[in-house]
């Protein structure tokens, strides 16, 4: 999927993430995880977080991720919804994001 704009998802409540993606000019992606429970879950964050990017197809981005205490659906929904933004594409393939969960 390809980003064309910057694209935010989430809050800054309490067991919620706010997700920020930007496109950058290489096929890398960047994580900036600012977390209470870095220590603990940062790992896991991070991997969710990639994993989604990957499904989705997304690269070349740099997510700003400012967490407070979200689970890992709640991560990888934000995350979802960010990169859809962030391509300006409006349909979800819901078929092909369940079949994640198998």
């Amino acid at each position: 999927m390809e980003l064309l704009q910057n694209a935010v998802s989430g809050t800054l409540e309490s067991s919620d993430i706010q997700i920020t993606i930007q496109p950058v000019d290489n096929a890398d992606i960047q994580i900036d995880l600012d977390s209470s429970v870095e220590k603990q879950f940062g790992r896991k964050i991070r991997q969710v977080i990639t994993d989604t990017l990957e499904r989705l197809g997304a690269q070349g981005v740099k997510v700003t991720a400012v967490d407070k205490g979200a689970l890992d659906c709640t991560i990888q929904a934000r995350t979802i919804t960010a990169v859809h933004r962030a391509a300006k594409q409006e349909r979800y393939d819901w078929k092909e994001i369940d079949s994640w969960n198998d």
